[in-house]
Formats: C-alpha cells, structure tokens, sequence
C-alpha cells in the first residue's frame, strides 16, 4: 500500500507540473523553482510534513520536497542557534541531495559528453 500512495502522490505532483509547463508560459527552470518554493510554503504552513509521513518518497522525492527538506533545516538550525541558523540550516539539511546530484551530472557529462544547442 505504501507503493500505491507513493505513486499516487507523486504522480499527481507531476501533473500538475505537466500541467502548468503545458499551459501555462513557464519556462521549466521557473516551474522548478515554483516547485522548491512551494515545498518550503507548505512546510512553513505545517502541511507538507502530514504529507510527507503519509505519502513516503511520493512527496519526498519531487523538488517540492527538497523545498520542505530546506524548511525543515532551517526550522531545526534556527531552534538550537538562533539567527545564525537561518544561513546554515538549508546547508546541512539538504547537503547530500545537492552534492550527490552535482556528482552524478559531473560523471555523465564525464561519459555522455554533453554539447551545446546550436
């Protein structure tokens, strides 16, 4: 059941993006942005987190998540170190999804050999 609602999810956060990029003028680097800032929205409302624990990786994986991910730090890091925790919280909570995506499109442009559009 856990794959289902994690499926669902997730695939109705798609949509919505497909649905916004199909629509809408949204260019897909504005859309992605909408998408972190929207996590980091609901995660200061107090909804993304039910949705997290509900939905599992369905809400989690999506760039909504990374948004509510940052939220989370910053909450946690300006809880324990004040106004200080504001600039280094997203950091630390987020810090092995940014690095492991810079590696990973390190190592296929590595393999791939990426070029340029004309």
């Amino acid at each position: 059941m856990d794959y289902v609602k994690a499926f669902v999810v997730g695939g109705m956060i798609c949509v919505l993006v497909q649905l916004l990029l199909d629509h809408t003028k949204l260019l897909p680097g504005r859309v992605m942005v909408l998408l972190v800032v929207a996590g980091v929205i609901l995660g200061a409302l107090g909804l993304y987190e039910p949705l997290a624990k509900w939905a599992g990786c369905g809400a989690t994986v999506p760039l909504s998540g990374f948004g509510w991910k940052l939220w989370d730090g910053i909450r946690e890091a300006v809880d324990k170190k004040g106004f200080l925790g504001l600039f280094e919280g997203g950091f630390q909570s987020a810090s092995v999804g940014t690095s492991s995506a810079l590696i990973f499109s390190y190592l296929a442009a590595l393999i791939f050999r990426p070029k340029m559009k004309k």
